[in-house]
């Protein structure tokens, strides 16, 4: 028998083993006329030399009788200019590797917000406005059609879709401007408040012809006009709409030397007929719990003199008031300003951090026996100043949440019917004014609304002083754009026909006032085959709550932890962190 070959046992040797092959002899390599490294270096700067070269054949050439040759010329060497600059600058190496050409991605990473609005993105995906809500504002600013045919574009099974219920027995639209009564007991002068105004946008942020144009729209149309903390600017006085005062912790206009508050400067400038009510700005949607700082060098004379600030020094805007530290003290600081302004209405404006600090400033009303007449909650999706990313995204309350807390702090503790409630972020329509007032709100506030009827593009340059239509910038060749009179026009128009939207929502509910709107009026959906209203979504406390049982509701934790006395915490909400 034979044994299996094992399956890698070596051949067995042959008497004669074959001739091998001869091995072929291997090719010399290729020779390369350009090596690797050279051939990547000439890719890099293709561009670059081919320029040089055409515009030395231009100029060469443009000696000849063909004179156009020399516009060749005239075209290629600035090109030529760039490219030089391009690799002899040390800031950028994208340039420095690729010149001319790399130039194309800052050219296109500038055109890409228009690129995106105007050509790739449709009319429901833009932020933070989509073109729907901007061809709104537009449209009645202008006096156009706002009527839309076929159907709602909104996808209805989307879980951001909402709706408000209609009755089928309508009420009559109202056509006389619903108003709210602005001011408690201790008011000697309390305002009749529009149930839309302009939100804070201080002068400095906007330029002198969108303040005055607003300012005169406010007028024609029977609204208020909030200064921003930026002061009583001259612009704000020219055509004599209603002001509301915002004081910040900068108390510009009303400040001494060192930046604290002054009594009497206050009560000079808020016995002006024209200032209806004073706001304390507690903190804002854009930056919530962030101070500011205005160069010395963008401090102009005008500004210097509006904000009551020395010329050639940085403005500062501290983070928090040097005026009081508890929450007791700023009750204090409510009545002082209500006496010096002469019994005028007194508000707070705050975008929602801590929920303990909202029911803190609670306690200090019931502690004090002093309500603000008005507070303004700002979402944090609002606020048309710049802010660090960190700080616009992902910082503060937003706005739903945030006037439902306020709400139910006011509610439970029964004093919502001595405090108004006002609602400012991302207000365009009349629908999202009547979801506010469903919740809680009195009247809604908007800025960037009111920037769009005065011709803003949405152009994301607010910051940079050269807004292309006009409104945020100083540049007084950029302002020029901005004609006030006819832009006073488009702000009341804007505002007249939102209202007159919310009085066609209210009527088709059956009400007859939209401060008869309630939570249920308003449903949400949740997913594809789910809804709810908005008390089915969110706790709304009933009256005196937090009073008698605040265990039973969600804010025990927060209720027992807030001090009228102190902004801190006097106990630990929820568990701790681990050792």
């Amino acid at each position: 028998m034979h044994r299996a070959q094992e399956p890698y046992a070596a051949a067995p040797k042959t008497e004669k083993p074959a001739l091998a092959a001869p091995t072929p002899t291997p090719a010399p390599p290729s020779r390369r006329l350009i090596s690797p490294s050279l051939a990547a270096l000439l890719a890099r700067y293709s561009v670059f030399i081919a320029l040089v070269a055409g515009a030395l054949l231009s100029l060469v050439l443009s000696f000849t009788d063909q004179s156009a040759w020399l516009i060749v010329f005239c075209v290629l060497f600035p090109l030529v200019l760039v490219g030089v600059f391009d690799i002899t600058q040390s800031e950028h190496s994208l340039l420095r590797n690729y010149p001319v050409i790399g130039s194309a991605r800052w050219m296109f990473e500038a055109l890409r917000p228009y690129l995106r609005q105007y050509l790739m993105e449709d009319d429901l995906s833009e932020r933070p406005f989509n073109r729907e809500e901007r061809s709104i504002v537009y449209a009645r600013a202008k006096n156009q059609e706002d009527r839309q045919p076929f159907g709602t574009e909104l996808d209805t099974y989307s879980a951001e879709y909402e709706w408000m219920t209609h009755s089928l027995a309508p009420a009559p639209v109202a056509h006389e401007p619903f108003r709210v009564s602005v001011g408690g007991p201790a008011c000697a002068k309390p305002y009749s408040a529009s149930v839309l105004n302009i939100s804070a946008m201080s002068f400095g942020s906007l330029g002198r012809n969108a303040i005055e144009a607003l300012n005169l729209g406010a007028r024609t149309g029977g609204f208020y006009h909030d200064t921003g903390e930026g002061g009583f600017s001259p612009y704000h006085r020219v055509h004599g709409g209603d002001i509301v005062w915002e004081l910040g912790s900068g108390y510009f206009g009303a400040r001494n030397r060192d930046g604290t508050f002054s009594p009497e400067r206050f009560a000079e400038r808020a016995a002006d007929p024209q200032v209806k009510m004073v706001e304390i700005k507690l903190s804002q949607g854009a930056k919530p719990g962030h101070g500011g700082v205005l160069p010395a060098a963008k401090v102009t004379p005008e500004i210097a003199e509006t904000r009551g600030i020395p010329m050639g020094e940085d403005c500062i805007s501290p983070a928090r008031h040097s005026a009081f530290s508890t929450p007791a003290q700023m009750m204090e600081f409510v009545a002082q300003l209500r006496a010096l302004s002469g019994g005028k209405p007194v508000g707070l404006k705050l975008c929602v951090g801590h929920p303990s600090e909202v029911f803190a400033l609670a306690k200090a009303m019931l502690k004090t026996g002093v309500r603000p007449d008005f507070i303004v909650v700002d979402g944090a999706e609002g606020g048309t100043g710049a802010a660090p990313p960190e700080l616009a995204d992902h910082l503060g309350m937003p706005l739903r949440e945030g006037l439902i807390l306020v709400r139910n702090a006011l509610v439970g503790t029964g004093l919502r019917r001595e405090v108004r409630l006002a609602a400012s972020g991302k207000v365009t329509s009349g629908f999202s004014m009547a979801a506010n007032m469903a919740i809680g709100a009195d009247w809604c506030n908007a800025a960037r609304a009111f920037m769009f009827s005065l011709g803003c593009v949405m152009s994301m340059r607010c910051h940079t002083g050269t807004c292309p239509t006009g409104v945020t910038t100083n540049d007084p060749h950029l302002q020029r754009g901005l004609v006030v009179p006819e832009k006073a026009e488009r702000v009341e128009s804007f505002h007249r026909r939102t209202v007159h939207a919310l009085a066609e929502l209210v009527a088709a509910a059956g009400l007859s006032h939209p401060g008869e709107l309630l939570p249920h009026h308003v449903w949400h959906r949740v997913s594809p085959i789910e809804v709810k209203p908005l008390d089915r979504l969110y706790p709304f406390l009933a009256a005196g709550a937090l009073l008698e049982a605040p265990d039973e509701t969600a804010y025990g934790a927060d209720w027992q932890a807030a001090d009228a006395d102190s902004f801190a915490p006097r106990a630990a909400v929820g568990p701790r962190r681990a050792a």
